[in-house]
């Protein structure tokens, strides 16, 4: 049986990462333990990434990193996501994967005019999300952790809109009908996402956020958490 390959493009903080695990441990704990193997390379480390025919799906982590800083592993990793999406191989991209889907794409990804977004919010999904594969009969809103400073300002050419947040329009869109790009981390638990508002609690103070109401709000995810279980099912 093909793997799912977990692209991972970043890790988490050590403090976090000893008590958490990493971003791969976080994805692979939401995910089926019986729906097949589950791979991971890291590209910003120097991994090769594999030849596609023998993948059933990838999902692209987030990262420390801004797509914005076009690093050279980055650039080549969006060339490789692109060849994914042309042969119909299922991707799905979480935070910076969902960005570096859209920059690959064609897409412009930067700064969030918005500012930092923080904490367990509420996106809106679209008439479109009723239609698509992997959204198709979730509740026209459900929460998520949010996580991010920078956000796909413009959706590639042909993308389909999905689902949308107060503070970024673009939180969840498809290309076609075997890629996904959402902002929000699927694969945060309430107390992953208290430690990241901790450590980012000054900014988020000095941008105007209660930091106390953000912590005191982060709550678990069950629908944000069933899409990765809804793609592993699709890859299959």
């Amino acid at each position: 049986m093909k793997p799912i390959l977990i692209v991972k493009t970043g890790g988490t903080y050590p403090d976090i990462a000893a008590r958490c695990g990493d971003f791969e441990d976080m994805f692979v704990r939401r995910l089926d333990s019986s729906g097949g193997f589950v791979e991971t390379v890291s590209p910003f480390a120097g991994n090769p990434l594999p030849e596609l025919s023998s993948l059933a799906g990838v999902i692209v982590t987030g990262s420390h990193d801004m797509v914005t800083d076009r690093h050279p592993w980055s650039e080549k990793t969006a060339h490789w996501i692109r060849q994914a999406v042309a042969a119909e191989i299922p991707v799905f991209g979480v935070c910076y994967g969902h960005q570096l889907l859209a920059h690959a794409l064609g897409g412009v990804v930067g700064d969030n005019p918005e500012g930092k977004e923080f904490g367990t919010i509420t996106i809106r999904c679209n008439h479109q999300a009723g239609q698509d594969s992997l959204f198709k009969g979730l509740p026209e809103k459900f929460a998520v952790q949010a996580c991010h400073s920078q956000s796909v300002l413009q959706l590639p050419p042909g993308a389909t809109l999905l689902a949308s947040s107060a503070m970024d329009r673009h939180h969840a869109f498809a290309v076609g009908t075997c890629a996904w790009g959402v902002q929000f981390h699927p694969e945060f638990d309430a107390e992953v996402l208290r430690r990241y508002i901790r450590r980012f609690a000054d900014d988020l103070a000095a941008q105007g956020d209660d930091v106390d109401r953000l912590l005191a709000g982060a709550r678990e995810t069950p629908y944000s958490e069933e899409l990765l279980r809804r793609f592993q099912r699709l890859c299959r």
